[in-house]
């Protein structure tokens, strides 16, 4: 077999290879694609009377090279002039871990050692729920797990959501995302 040949050979089977690899993925026994988050879910203050339970999030074939995780959860529907609003924001997850149960959300309950939680527009650490405004079309909730190449993010105290989504995606090796609706 000449050279050129066994080098097509190779190169199709490396692109047959490369094309077959599993896409980075998040998924949730709670929240279905697109569909309407439960009760659970949604947040307890600002006129919302939910339980304020973050999901449970499941994550599968992370890229290679991966150190670290981070998640984000984001309104970009939220009426505050085109920031949107950070729900809960989460670093420093070691690269061994490949979900999160449900209720993870408060002071670290459930998150695995040494675990950073950055403050949410609603002031404060840990997870917040959906609360779009009363009568408003249902807002979008994307949930991103980010795949870093930086085993911890050196982030001050008191990082915003903005610097903490800076940092995430500097180091960011691939994303995978699920996004929820949730209108009241």
């Amino acid at each position: 077999m000449s050279t050129l040949r066994k080098i097509a050979i190779s190169g199709f089977f490396l692109v047959a290879a490369i094309g077959t690899a599993a896409a980075f993925e998040l998924t949730s026994p709670d929240i279905k694609p697109g569909a309407t988050m439960s009760n659970k879910q949604v947040f307890n203050g600002f006129g919302c009377k939910g339980d304020n339970i973050s999901p449970a999030l499941n994550w599968t074939h992370a890229p290679a090279g991966t150190k670290s995780f981070a998640i984000m959860m984001h309104d970009p529907d939220a009426p505050t002039g085109g920031a949107g609003w950070w729900h809960w924001i989460v670093v420093n997850i070691p690269a061994t871990t490949t979900g999160l149960p449900a209720g993870t959300n408060g002071m670290g309950k459930g998150l695995p050692k040494g675990v950073t939680q950055v403050k949410t527009d609603f002031g404060a650490l840990g997870y917040g729920g959906p609360c779009p405004p009363q009568g408003d079309k249902p807002h979008h909730y994307n949930i991103t797990v980010y795949a870093l190449k930086t085993a911890k993010l050196d982030l001050p105290a008191h990082a915003t959501g903005s610097l903490a989504g800076y940092m995430i995606n500097g180091n960011s090796l691939g994303k995978a995302t699920l996004t929820g609706r949730y209108g009241r």
